[in-house]
């Protein structure tokens, strides 16, 4: 099983990977994360992206490509992967298409997870995250049953200070300008795959995995 998840910030990629890697045992690879673990493991291409970094530039395309391409050669991602932040826009697709059919692993899925924009504005502004075990509540929509304590570890939870208005907006406008396109560009390959992400977390996850077993795509 080789899939994609798109969607705006907010969307809920997140949790429907990890999920999705938990049902199917594959990895979920982000990027950011491969980038910090690149960065960390003082790797020749860790230390170049973090010169990079540093100098607040962006890591280039190539060095990404390289890097999700050693990631892809790991055992546990032989027998598939869900990529999560990576591509961002059309080239980053198309280079990624490069490398993965050189690889003979092309993707089969790309899985859009749709909602409103003034809904995930609510959802980023409303969010807060523990400290502690890293779970994830809404003021909104999902409040933890004591105000700013985890539910699931008694934790405190945090608001990121970038979780604002303002700041998710100029977000969006990124995103519809630059990787919105991505869904015709999956929707010509007949790889789309388009959920409505105003349900609740499981009822997504069924409609994906539904999907996909119907599919057999594995």
């Amino acid at each position: 099983m080789r899939i994609l998840l798109l969607g705006a910030p907010g969307a809920g990629k997140g949790c429907q990977a990890k999920k999705l890697a938990a049902q199917y045992r594959i990895p979920q690879i982000s990027t950011g994360d491969l980038l910090r673990s690149a960065v960390s493991s003082g790797s020749s291409i860790g230390l170049h992206a973090k010169s990079i970094m540093d100098a607040g530039q962006l890591v280039p395309d190539e060095i990404v490509l390289d890097i999700i391409e050693n990631r892809l050669q790991e055992p546990d991602a032989l027998s598939g992967f869900i990529l999560d932040g990576f591509p961002r826009n059309e080239k980053q697709a198309l280079a990624l298409d490069t490398m993965l059919t050189k690889m003979n692993t092309p993707l089969e899925t790309a899985v859009l997870i749709d909602v409103k924009d003034e809904i995930l504005v609510q959802r980023i502004v409303g969010r807060e995250s523990c400290n502690d075990c890293g779970q994830i509540f809404n003021l909104f929509s999902s409040p933890p049953e004591k105000d700013h304590l985890c539910d699931s570890c008694g934790g405190t939870l945090v608001h990121r200070a970038d979780d604002n208005e303002t700041t998710i907006r100029s977000r969006l406008k990124i995103y519809h300008t630059q990787t919105e396109p991505l869904v015709n560009y999956y929707k010509h390959q007949h790889k789309l795959l388009k959920i409505d992400g105003m349900g609740d977390i499981e009822g997504i996850f069924l409609v994906v995995s539904d999907f996909l077993n119907e599919k057999e795509i594995h």
